[in-house]
This record gives structure tokens, sequence and C-alpha cells, in this order.
């Protein structure tokens, strides 16, 4: 029964991989797998020999032995912890969507794009480049990227000197994301987990992200799709269309900032911390919505069609389901291999087949090589299961490198090609970029960040 379902998972697996060729949703395969895997567990429970209890995190004595009723018993508590750590995560981020379409229907983020006043196409890579890492890190990655490429479009004309900006932005972004406790999904996931908190992650992975965005930076600004300046910087369009278009930037972006500080203060889980900027937020947003001056500056059509909602129902309506949805999936289908012990089984045999690289990290010894080979391999498949494999595969400490190290290579491994992050993605979507053009234009930067923030980690942890 293993068997089948190490199978059912690897059938998942691929079809989420090769979504754009099978044009299925990868939300559809992840789902479908997590329903399959643990039904078969639920049949062929008598079948197997040991449990993973993941809420005492050990495996249950006797569990061979035990009767049916409680196997069963014993399989459904494991069920409902696995449902209730994977909540947390899908509350939070729902809480965080939330909280940036709020931003966007008050037209928050045309504040960020007064601040590009120059036309040399260098300096504009830079004030992107930085303003991916800075947002990325605060609103998400994908996020980040949507906003930037929605304000490039604005800017820069022609499409074959944009695209070569979408590269470095995605790239930018998703090193934004590897160092904050919410600029990526990943991340959240181990901070959730319990497996880094936010001020080690900061010490650990500003300095490697950092370089992972200036390296490939300082050396794009040199190529020629960087030099002279632009045809036309279009600024004409610089009023926001909503008079508390800046208030509500700054109160979104500080309530979602806020959530680590409310977890370290009170100890409660961070979906908690959101849920509270989430209410904070929508209070004046609906306060700001039902002012007689909030929607001066749209036209009437837009108007009507605003009014007729609240902002938080509006805003509501708009988040990615789809990718809620897919999150579900993928890790409820981690799960069931983890409560069989299946990973625990896959993580020693990685250890022991994969030579010690520079450094080995605290713990049970787990190779450098095993998390850099994650890094490049999240390029071509989904991180968020990497991750989450990881999760059930290694068993060190809170704040331990290991964990630091697997979220920054599975955070920024994934810019190497277009389609290995949902900044890749999105990004591909809004501007067609080809995926042979990304991978002969950008993905060597990509690979020289990686490895640049790569060293920096090694460097870093020697001293921390």
């Amino acid at each position: 029964m293993e068997t089948i379902i190490i199978i059912v998972f690897a059938l998942g697996y691929l079809a989420i991989t090769v979504e754009h060729s099978i044009k299925i949703d990868k939300l559809i395969p992840a789902l479908v797998m997590m329903a399959i895997s643990w039904a078969l567990i639920s049949l062929g429970i008598d079948s197997f020999g040991q449990w993973f209890d993941s809420a005492n995190h050990g495996l249950v004595d006797g569990f061979a032995n035990m009767e049916h009723d409680s196997k069963m018993h014993i399989m459904e508590e494991t069920l409902l912890h696995h449902l209730g750590k994977t909540a947390e995560i899908l509350v939070f981020l729902l809480g965080a969507m939330t909280i940036v379409e709020i931003i966007d229907y008050f037209d928050g983020f045309s504040t960020i794009k007064g601040f590009i006043k120059t036309n040399s196409k260098r300096k504009i890579l830079w004030i992107f480049s930085i303003l991916a890492f800075i947002l990325s890190a605060i609103i998400d990655n994908l996020t980040a990227t949507i906003v930037l490429i929605s304000i490039l479009q604005k800017i820069v004309k022609e499409r074959d000197v944009r695209i070569w900006y979408a590269g470095l932005i995605i790239i930018a972004a998703n090193a934004g994301g590897a160092w904050s406790p919410i600029g990526d999904v990943t991340t959240t996931m181990l901070w959730i987990g319990n497996k880094v908190t936010t001020g080690h992650l900061f010490i650990y992975l500003f300095l490697p992200s950092l370089l992972c965005m200036i390296v490939p930076t300082l050396i794009a600004s040199y190529l020629p799709a960087f030099r002279g300046n632009l045809e036309k910087v279009e600024n004409n369009d610089d009023t926001p269309k909503n008079k508390f278009s800046s208030t509500m930037l700054y109160l979104g972006l500080g309530g979602i900032v806020s959530v680590p500080v409310f977890k370290t203060v009170t100890h409660l889980p961070p979906y908690v911390g959101m849920m509270l900027a989430l209410g904070i937020v929508a209070i004046f947003a609906e306060i700001y919505s039902n002012s007689k001056f909030a929607l001066s500056g749209i036209d009437s059509g837009e108007h009507s069609e605003h009014s007729s909602h609240s902002p938080v129902h509006h805003s509501l309506s708009k988040i990615e389901l789809p990718s809620i949805l897919f999150f579900l999936g993928i890790l409820m289908a981690v799960a069931a291999l983890e409560s069989l012990g299946i990973l625990f089984g896959f993580a020693g045999t990685l250890q022991e087949s994969m030579p010690m690289l520079g450094t080995e990290l605290h713990g049970e010894g787990v190779s450098d090589l095993v998390v850099l080979l994650l890094g490049v391999g999240s390029a071509v498949i989904d991180n968020v299961p990497l991750v989450a494999a990881s999760l059930g595969m290694f068993s060190e400490p809170i704040d331990n490198e290991l964990w630091h190290f697997i979220a920054y290579s599975a955070g920024t491994g994934g810019s190497m090609l277009i389609i290995g992050s949902a900044a890749g993605v999105v990004a591909m979507g809004m501007e067609k970029i080809d995926f042979f053009w990304y991978l002969k234009k950008i993905s060597w930067l990509a690979l020289v960040g990686f490895i640049a923030g790569a060293v920096a980690f090694m460097f870093t942890r020697t001293i921390f």
C-alpha cells in the first residue's frame, strides 16, 4: 500500500510540474492526490507497521499490534492535527492577500509610481530591484512582482526592454521574500511551523538575500539592454484615483509588518495577528469608502461598481483562491507521506548518499549539497512541496541553520527558471515572456546571485 501511495504522490507531483504542458491547473492534481493518499491510508490502515505522530514528534509505540479502531482513531487525530497546521498557513495567507487587495482597491500602489523620476535605464533598474527586494519582504514576492510589473508597463513603452526589467524583478522579489517570515510562502511555512524565528531569519539571511539581488543587478546594469535612457517616461497620470491611496498603502503595509511583532509579544500563532491587522485595515477601509470624497477621482461607472460593494467584500472576491486550494492539497498530501514515516526514511538515505560539502550543518549532519540541490530543484519543481517535504524529513531544532539555508535555497533557487517560482510564472503571464528567452538571458544571472548568496550564508553561519 505504501508503494501505491508513493506512486500516487509521484504522479500528482509530475502533473503539478508540467501544468503548463497539460493545461491543467496545479490545484487539481494537488487536491486529487491529497484525497486519494488519505483514502488509501484509511483503507489500508491495518497493513502499516509504523505511524508517525506529528503532534508528539515521534513514532507511535506498538502501532503494528493495535486494534483496527485504535489505528483509525490515531489516523483521525493525525489528520486533524495536519489540517489545523495547514489551516494556520492558509488563514494567514488569506488575511495577507485581503489586505493587499484592500490597498489596491484604494489605488494605494500608485503612490510607488511617484517615486520614479528618472529616464536612465540603469537607475530605473536599481529602483525596481530595490523596490522588489523591499516590497516582497512585506507583501510577499508574488504580489510585489504583480505590482511592480503593472507600474513598469506604465513607464517603459518598449516590450523588448520591459521584459529585461521583469527578469531582474523576479530575481529581486524572490531574494527579498527569503529573509522575511511573510515574504514567501515557503518561509512562512517554516516560520509558522516553528522552525525559524523572525530575528534569526533576518540575521542569517538578510546579507545572503541582499547579495542574491545586488550581484545580478550589478552585472545586468552593465549589459547593453540597460544602457542609455528610455524614450519616454509617462508620468502624466501620477495623481492617485483615491485621496486615501497613500494612507491605505502605509496602513496596510504597516499592518502586515506588525504581525511578527504581535507573535513575539503575545506568543500566539501568526494568523491571529494577521486577522487583527486585517480587522484594523478593514475598519479604516469601510470608513474611507463611505466618505463622499473617497472616490472623487474615479469615473461614474467605476464609482458605481465600487459603491455597490464594501471594500472588504470586493477584496475578498479578488483573492487567489486557487493558490489557497493548491497549498491545502499539497501540504496535506505531504502530511500523508510524513505520517507513514516515508519522508524520514528518504531523508536518511539522502544524507548517507550525499557527500559533505563545506561545513557540516548542526544536528544530525545534513550535507550543504543536499540543500543546494533542493534550491536547484525548486527551479524545476514547485518549492512549496519541496519545503513541505523537508519539514517532514529533517528533525533539527528551531533556528538550526539547516532551516535557514532551506529557506534561502528554496526561496531564491526558483529564479533560475521562469517557471520555478510564483513570481516568475505571473511575470511570464503578464509580459508573455518566452521560457527559452529567460533561460538564455536571465537564468545565468539568477544562478550567479544564488551562488553568491549561498557563499555568503556559509560565511554568515560561521560567525553566528
